[in-house]
């Protein structure tokens, strides 16, 4: 049977699988709110610089921001973010809004599969009730659920979607292998089929759980090796020499996933009485680094001898993580905001970031490289290959004398800071 296919948002999740499936279907409608960005990707564009230009200016998928052409989908895919709030607790707005939308035009014989991270749970236990409740459908029986969590790692252009496996789940063993058939049209690798919806919302949130930690405790090594004068990267090296070493490495975490979804297990695990120490731990930990760069910077310039208020210091980096355009939940501003406690101006540069988003999102003014001069301080907060190719003696141009440089990924080597500089990396 062939099937007529919604995607609902078009951002970095929801557009490569929207145009995977025109690919191998006839009838795909691409849908977002946001009527810049079908304006945008109508005109062959795409600000995530997730697609393949030549597969975006050649589709046939129907790309759409009127609602209507959701009538007669009969196999909706909802790509929407799932945030958290100031109180850093899930958000489920977007999806709640996305599944009333589509609501309106469930017909019985549909199925409904989430892609959004949520905490177990919630595809069954939220978005089914309300999608019975708005269409008058029974669930599970004149519509059925699905859920096969995102695994888009943004700005990895070997990692895309048709070269990982899938997790696919169904509400029944019948809606299971229609999901798996539809998605194995598309996903080169393959599919995994989970036993449940609730298992696959729970392998998708602990995915990135488990990163989060083995990052958090790379963090706290660099802390403790800090106060030993002991570099951190020098000690990763060494250790990972041995077969079973796990590579991770101090940073900055951000972005709609690692350093978001923890946050959906460990809330729904309070909300069933049970306190996750571990968890909630490292989420401190990574939540706190971006204060501690800066104050770092701080203790650079009063031991080169600048004054600290009125110092002014370049950020170069501002989005999530390196080669992608993507500013979600980064934690650079955390080190803007912190340098802003001390009376330091803070000059920000990034080649990838939008502007406009970056001054509305954080309410940063974007400098350009070669416009910064006679500066007394400077983070290498994001590894762009931008940054990387020009090389540590070309970007130190900027700097006055004795200016200290921080280095926050270490992708420099420290032998290669210009005389007369002090070098500092996690």
């Amino acid at each position: 049977m062939s099937r007529k296919i919604a995607v609902i948002g078009l951002g970095y999740v929801g557009l490569p699988v929207a145009l995977a499936f025109a690919k191998k279907n006839t009838h795909v409608i691409g849908f977002d709110i946001d009527k810049s960005r079908i304006e945008e990707l109508r005109r062959g564009e795409d600000r995530t610089d997730e697609a393949d230009l030549d597969t975006l200016r050649s589709t046939t998928m129907n790309i759409t921001d009127d609602v209507a052409a959701l009538n007669g989908c009969d196999f909706f895919v909802v790509t929407v973010p799932t945030p958290i709030d100031s109180d850093r607790r899930p958000d489920l707005r977007p999806m709640i809004g996305a599944t009333r939308m589509l609501a309106e035009w469930l017909n019985p014989g549909a199925i409904v599969v989430y892609e959004s991270t949520v905490y177990p749970g919630v595809t069954e236990e939220v978005c089914g009730p309300l999608l019975a409740e708005i269409s008058g459908l029974k669930q599970g029986v004149d519509f059925k659920l699905g859920y096969s969590p995102e695994r888009i790692n943004p700005g990895d252009k070997v990692h895309t979607l048709e070269r990982i496996v899938k997790v696919v789940s169904g509400e029944d063993a019948e809606t299971l292998e229609t999901v798996a058939s539809v998605y194995e049209s598309i996903i080169d690798a393959g599919v995994h089929r989970a036993p449940t919806i609730k298992v696959a919302e729970a392998a998708k949130v602990i995915e990135n759980t488990q990163r989060d930690l083995n990052i958090a405790l790379m963090n706290e090594l660099s802390l403790i090796f800090d106060l030993m004068g002991v570099r951190t990267q020098d000690v990763l090296e060494a250790a990972g020499t041995k077969w079973n070493f796990l590579k991770f490495t101090p940073g900055l975490v951000g972005g709609h996933c690692i350093g978001v979804d923890p946050y959906y297990l460990t809330a729904k695990a309070q909300a069933l009485g049970y306190h996750p120490d571990v968890i909630l731990a490292g989420r401190r930990v990574n939540d706190s680094m971006g204060a501690y760069v800066a104050q770092r910077m701080v203790k650079l310039l009063i031991a080169a001898g600048f004054a600290v208020s009125g110092a002014r210091v370049a950020v170069l980096g501002l989005t999530f993580k390196e080669n992608c355009p993507d500013l979600r939940n980064s934690r650079v501003p955390d080190i803007l905001a912190e340098l802003a406690q001390f009376g330091v101006e803070v000059l920000v540069c990034d080649p990838l970031a939008e502007p406009a988003e970056a001054h509305h999102e954080y309410g940063v003014t974007l400098s350009k490289r070669e416009d910064l001069k006679d500066i007394d301080g400077l983070i290498v907060a994001v590894s762009h290959s931008e940054y990387v190719e020009a090389g540590l003696d070309s970007l130190a141009g900027m700097l006055r004398p004795k200016a200290p440089i921080i280095d926050v990924k270490s992708i420099f080597a420290p032998e290669s800071t210009p005389e007369g500089h002090a070098y500092w990396s996690l």
